[in-house]
């Protein structure tokens, strides 16, 4: 079995899993972020499992570039999957993987393309939306002139961050937060371009006439 093989054969076995720890990371950092009132044992216990979730993904990238035979190569070609080892809180974008492992159980996809791409779209915002909201919260409260006090407003901000519309009634001041604005922006970006594209696409394939859906003969 060759590097590439052996590669692809330990991503089909370990995203299905990883995903769950990440949604198990996402819960153990809102718990901690959220509850305040956290006694020491709780709060020790949801800081273990935060480190161990993040560990195990420290753990799979390692697992990976060896697997890939080809060195320090592997980062340069892989950027998403280095960041978000630096940055956990971006896990939700691995999504796509995801669903490449539940479409090898089945012979045909479930969604039209269309639904897929919007059905995606949809769930990467819902998580990285949340997440967003939580890591912006915890560097924003209490920070001298900030305008995000609350996980509310955080939410608030998140959203209309994620929407490209910015009303400037919340907006981070702390370095952390302008940080994590920056990436959600182009998250955003990225996210809204697909939904459109994918949503104007699907309406030229609708009020196509039928001879206009064929592809041209040679």
């Amino acid at each position: 079995m060759n590097d590439d093989s052996r590669l692809r054969s330990w991503e089909r076995r370990t995203t299905l899993p990883l995903f769950v720890i990440s949604l198990l990371f996402l819960t153990s950092y809102a718990v901690r972020v959220l509850d305040s009132g956290l006694s020491p044992f709780w709060d020790k216990f949801w800081l273990v499992v935060t480190g161990a979730a993040w560990a195990t993904f420290v753990i799979d990238y390692g697992v990976r570039l060896l697997l890939s035979g080809r060195g320090l190569r592997f980062v340069p070609t892989h950027p998403l999957d280095a960041v978000i080892v630096v940055l956990p809180l971006l896990r939700p974008l691995r999504m796509v993987q995801v669903y490449n492992v539940m479409k090898e159980r089945h012979e045909e996809p479930v969604l039209s393309l269309y639904a897929r791409v919007i059905t995606y779209a949809s769930m990467t915002a819902l998580l990285l939306g949340f997440a967003s909201s939580l890591a912006v919260y915890q560097a924003e409260r209490g920070a001298p002139g900030a305008s995000i006090r609350t996980f509310g407003d955080a939410v608030w901000w998140a959203c209309s961050t994620l929407t490209t519309t910015g009303y400037g009634d919340a907006v981070p001041v702390t370095p952390q937060g302008r940080t994590i604005a920056v990436l959600l922006m182009a998250c955003g970006l990225a996210l809204l371009g697909a939904v459109t594209g994918s949503f104007s696409s699907w309406l030229l394939q609708s009020f196509a006439r039928p001879n206009e859906r064929r592809p041209p003969e040679r």
